[in-house]
């Protein structure tokens, strides 16, 4: 098949099933919105987040690992008296 018959073959396609084919493009413009716009709001959350930390300084942030078990009253979680 050469390429301009599959070219011809490809329209004829497209001519023929006018509300298939409108469809199939709304969905990937869709498809293709949603994966950009959580991308950027990824990205935007990620910098939000850096920003939050690089405002408190760089001795202010301790992060420790729990002692003990997993749960119990020595476990992680802050647990305490209620």
């Amino acid at each position: 098949m050469r390429l301009r018959q599959a070219f011809r073959f490809a329209l004829r396609g497209l001519a023929t099933n006018r509300m298939r084919s409108a469809l199939t493009t709304l969905g990937i413009l869709i498809g293709v919105a949603a994966v950009i716009s959580l991308v950027a709001i990824g990205n935007g959350s990620s910098a939000a987040v850096q920003s939050q930390l690089g405002k408190l300084g760089t001795n202010t942030l301790t992060v420790r690992a729990a002692q003990g078990g997993t749960g119990g009253r020595n476990g992680g979680g802050g647990g305490g008296a209620l």
